[in-house]
């Protein structure tokens, strides 16, 4: 039975988590998974819903930062530009990404005829180390079986868009976390495929690599499918405190910083953005009201709590990523284990 990394550690921290420690404690959140292995086939996909509202006809406040650019994250010109999130936020593998976005433009299709033009955000990792990515096995018709399969539980390491992620050598995945500071809750999730330096809360761990059966594990990382220390993370960050596009920014910058608190140095051929989006409900708009809008937010003296939340959750789903994953097999029959952390 694999644990999240708060049932092995002391988490230090000054703020609570929620009572699931998931992005889906922020009110009107919700995840939904799809899995697939088949095979040499270990992939999937992960989607956030952002509120309960359709997202096209009520955009709410987005903003994208990006630690190293090596990575695709589609729909991102326009959130930069525009600082609204209309669509469910999708992640899957770096092939798939174009079919997550015909599954999610079909979504919102089959709700809204008049649509012509839509502009939904998908991100990747690479997961060929352990998938055989060029199969092209994720269809658009998946990505309804995600939405289905939206919930408030979030399940986290080899599943969804984390099936065939690898993390600092070890299996990595999909994890979350949460924080509450006072009247707002901040939550994260993430989809780990990087590598560098571990370290869980200060103390440092090899990093792992493919093995096959009977050899150890030490030495080089399995971030990427060539084992350098490149990969990449994509990081959602959700919260329900008052905030602009602009402010949004700021918090997912502490998101990339959470990310590189875990060891990670944003290598060169590692993609590593973080989405953070706010649906406090005096700021969800309504896309065919042509007056003046007026919102609400926080003064910038008082995002600092909001900042040191933001890293501590997203360093702690990276650590529950890995801890909650299972060992896997590669296409070329080596095993990518997980970690053990039984001897902290």
């Amino acid at each position: 039975m694999r644990k999240r990394i708060r049932d092995i550690f002391d988490v230090p921290g000054k703020f609570l988590p929620g009572p699931r420690n998931s992005i889906t404690d922020v009110p009107n959140v919700k995840v939904g998974q799809f899995t697939l292995r088949e095979k040499d086939i270990n992939t999937g996909i992960t989607l956030i819903q952002s509120h309960e509202n359709d997202a096209y006809l009520n955009p709410i406040p987005c903003a994208v930062y990006t630690g190293n650019g090596f990575g695709k994250l589609a729909g991102s010109l326009q959130v930069e530009e525009l600082g609204v999130l209309e669509s469910m936020i999708g992640l899957t593998n770096t092939l798939s990404v174009p079919m997550v976005m015909h599954g999610l433009i079909e979504f919102y299709l089959e709700n809204n005829k008049e649509i012509t033009s839509i502009n939904v955000l998908v991100g990747e990792t690479n997961d060929s180390g352990l998938n055989n990515i060029g199969a092209l096995a994720i269809k658009s018709s998946h990505v309804k079986e995600a939405i289905e399969n939206l919930s408030l539980d979030v399940e986290e390491g080899c599943v969804g868009a984390g099936t065939g992620t690898s993390c600092y050598g070890y299996k990595g995945g999909i994890g979350t976390s949460s924080r509450i500071v006072k009247d707002y809750v901040i939550g994260a999730l993430v989809q780990s495929n990087y590598g560098g330096n571990l370290n869980i809360y200060g103390k440092p761990y090899p990093s792992g690599k493919p093995e096959a059966a009977g050899e150890g594990t030490s030495g080089g990382s399995l971030g990427s499918p060539d084992g350098a220390a490149d990969g990449s993370c994509m990081i959602v960050l959700a919260t329900n405190a008052p905030l602009d596009a602009r402010q949004l920014k700021r918090i997912a910058k502490r998101g990339i910083a959470g990310m590189v608190q875990t060891g990670s140095y944003l290598a060169h051929g590692s993609g590593d953005f973080c989405i953070a989006f706010s649906n406090f409900p005096g700021n969800i708009t309504e896309r065919n009201n042509k007056e003046l809008k007026t919102f609400t937010v926080l003064p910038e003296d008082q995002l600092n709590p909001l900042f040191e939340a933001a890293c501590d959750a997203v360093r702690e789903a990276l650590y529950n990523s890995i801890s909650m994953a299972e060992d896997m097999k590669t296409k070329d029959g080596k095993i990518v284990k997980a970690i053990n952390l039984d001897e902290k």
